[in-house]
């Protein structure tokens, strides 16, 4: 792993209005790391994403990711320079195929011999989008459009890739099968993985390491297979 964090908030403030969600967040990424933010709902967990994003302005504090600064970049500067997010709640184009959603993944890209490689990469990855890939995005089930959130984010070619409550609303089978590809796509492309999940047994067990947070704070951060083993974690967060 390289000495330099592909990601890194230092003390970062963020919230909502005179609402205080974030109170001095300080995490880092290395590259090729999967790492899971567990904690309780309403915890901040995606408040940093879209804080990392600029979704949400800091109101103090640095985001940085390869490299730069980037709390004062336009969001939509991000997917070129390699970060990109999954939203909780999938946000595909209901109206659009499956493939059209894929395409526009790729908006940014020039490389079309590629883009249509990546299509049929995507396919490989989630053979159910290519069964459907003439079929529109909002008649898919949760677990399908699920599926296609993460692949038509995987067309932009990420180094980064931001995944918030992948597991919400899913059937126990369909999570597994998501977090398999999460490890598979860390695996086999390199890509680096910040993933904040309620399901904290299964994000930790993705995971190189995690970190806790609890009111807008890190409480704690460890090996993900330390913090699978520690009592308290497991008493909160793992319902033992």
């Amino acid at each position: 792993m390289g000495e330099q964090p592909i990601l890194e908030m230092k003390n970062v403030h963020s919230g909502y209005g005179s609402i205080k969600a974030l109170k001095g967040v300080s995490m880092k990424v290395m590259p090729g790391e999967i790492v899971a933010m567990i904690g309780a709902n309403g915890a901040g967990k995606s408040t940093t994403l879209m804080t990392i994003c600029g979704i949400i302005k800091a109101t103090a504090g640095e985001v940085w990711y390869d490299g730069k600064k980037i709390n004062k970049l336009n969001p939509e500067k991000l997917p070129t320079m390699g970060l990109c997010q999954v939203p909780e709640g999938r946000r595909i184009f209901p109206r659009l195929t499956v493939e059209e959603n894929l395409i526009l993944g790729a908006f940014h890209r020039k490389d079309k011999e590629q883009i249509k490689k990546d299509i049929q990469y995507s396919y490989d990855l989630f053979p159910r989008l290519g069964e459907r890939r003439r079929q529109e995005g909002g008649t898919l089930s949760g677990g399908e459009q699920q599926m296609l959130a993460i692949a038509r984010a995987l067309m932009t070619k990420p180094k980064v890739l931001l995944l918030d409550e992948p597991s919400l609303g899913l059937a126990p089978i369909i999570i597994q099968q998501i977090f398999d590809i999460i490890k598979d796509v860390n695996k086999k492309d390199g890509t680096t993985i910040l993933v904040v999940e309620q399901n904290a047994n299964l994000a930790l067990q993705a995971a190189t390491r995690g970190y806790v947070m609890e009111t807008g704070e890190i409480t704690l951060e460890d090996k993900a297979s330390a913090l699978l083993e520690n009592p308290k974690i497991r008493e909160a967060y793992l319902g033992e």
